[in-house]
């Protein structure tokens, strides 16, 4: 073990006693939950770092995902014909979102094959038994590995009687996670580049809700009794007729939900912007006062805010403002154009360094934004109206546990790092 490998491993604990520091309640924190949380995260983190990524087990599911991926775009390029050529330059709108509307058709697909439900069954069974929250609250996180705000569905009939406790974890495990959805649009940005990349977003993701569950807990813990404590429950969803539904409705959904990333994008995108401009009119009349040249933005403001975070997880000190940077955008602005400028760091050589590559692929893995808590909270209200007050209330202790949680992932992930993977594409 390295020091950066040490420093990783110290900063989970770090991420841990500041959730400490700012809980609702020091002295009801579960320690139950905290063990078996970190545990399975470094059980997964060892798997995939030790085990996977040394057998070549990785080479072959980016091959194949890559190959996947390729084929699941064949309607997108009819759609878009000669602009989906790459030769012509990477397009968000065209060689990456469109992946929403086919992933979110694949998912209502394998609900209805019953395979989504029996994963989500799986992972509930584990966090239950292991972790001993309720079996409402596991089922909604194990649900947030695979899909997004829609995941509340799932136990719908248990909303209304859920503590404060258990809406705070649903909330951050649903921003911590990344649904399958979205998690290839990610994969669309750097698989030329970090050809392995699919296989560690769905270990990040998988990661992230232990985490999420270990640090809710912490922030909010538990000081009531909970309905469907120690109990299994039933998976609530809307079941198809057939396939041929099951494919249409899917789509339908994907639609929707491209339509809200995009408006999101262009919202908070110009939001930032407008922002910048009065920073940057500020900055200049401060220069001309002091002889100084001065450049204020907002995201030079969260990169040195994020920057501590980033050397606590493991990050190099010469790539920290950068990864700073990246982190903060991810906060604001959403993930998506932090990883499209993860993508234009690496392809540009702004950072070269495979460690922080990896560690920082895992910490943007999730959706612990802004415009995200509106979304979840404004959901889940919509399922449990009697609740909307809680949800509200609960709200920002939610997303500083999600945003927690996906920097203790990135730890995870720089623990075991030790340099061994080649993850960066020759030649380029």
């Amino acid at each position: 073990m390295d020091r950066y490998n040490f420093i990783s491993l110290l900063g989970i604990f770090a991420l841990m006693v500041i959730a400490w520091a700012v809980s609702s309640n020091r002295r009801r924190v579960n320690f139950r939950v905290i063990v078996w949380g970190i545990g399975l995260q470094l059980c997964l983190g060892a798997l995939v770092f030790l085990v996977l990524g040394k057998t070549g087990v990785f080479d072959h599911i980016g091959t194949a995902v890559d190959s996947f991926f390729a084929a699941a775009m064949k309607g997108t390029e009819f759609v878009f014909g000669p602009l989906y050529n790459k030769a012509q330059g990477f397009t968000l709108g065209i060689h990456a979102l469109p992946a929403v509307i086919f992933f979110s058709a694949l998912m209502s697909l394998l609900y209805y094959w019953r395979v989504m439900p029996m994963l989500i069954r799986a992972f509930a069974w584990v966090f239950t038994r292991l972790m001993r929250i309720s079996g409402a609250e596991s089922l909604c996180v194990a649900a947030n590995i695979f899909v997004g705000v829609e995941s509340a569905t799932a136990v719908r009939p248990h909303l209304s009687k859920m503590t404060r406790s258990e809406l705070t974890t649903i909330l951050a495990s649903g921003m911590a996670t990344v649904a399958a959805t979205t998690l290839f649009i990610y994969v669309g940005f750097l698989r030329e580049s970090f050809p392995m990349i699919a296989a560690h977003l769905i270990s990040a993701s998988i990661l992230s809700a232990p985490a999420a569950i270990v640090l809710s807990k912490i922030l909010v813990p538990e000081t009531e009794k909970p309905e469907t404590m120690g109990k299994h429950i039933e998976l609530h969803y809307e079941k198809q007729s057939g396939a041929i539904e099951a494919i249409i409705t899917g789509s339908m959904a994907g639609v929707k939900l491209l339509v809200g990333i995009v408006a999101l994008l262009i919202a908070f995108m110009g939001i930032v912007g407008v922002i910048n401009l009065m920073l940057g009119g500020i900055g200049w009349h401060v220069g001309q006062w002091s002889g100084y040249d001065i450049q204020l933005s907002l995201e030079n403001g969260l990169a040195h805010i994020m920057r501590p975070f980033a050397i606590l997880i493991g990050i190099p000190p010469e790539d920290a403002m950068q990864a700073g940077r990246l982190l903060g955008e991810r906060s604001i602005i959403t993930e998506i154009p932090a990883y499209e400028n993860l993508k234009k760091a690496i392809d540009s050589g702004l950072i070269k360094n495979p460690r922080t590559i990896v560690v920082l692929a895992y910490s943007l893995c999730g959706f612990a934004h802004v415009a995200s808590m509106a979304i979840f909270v404004g959901g889940i209200s919509a399922l449990a109206p009697q609740r909307r007050k809680d949800l509200a209330a609960v709200g920002p202790r939610a997303l500083l546990a999600a945003t927690l949680a996906c920097l203790m992932t990135g730890a995870i992930a720089g623990v075991f790092y030790n340099g061994g993977l080649a993850i960066l594409q020759t030649g380029k």
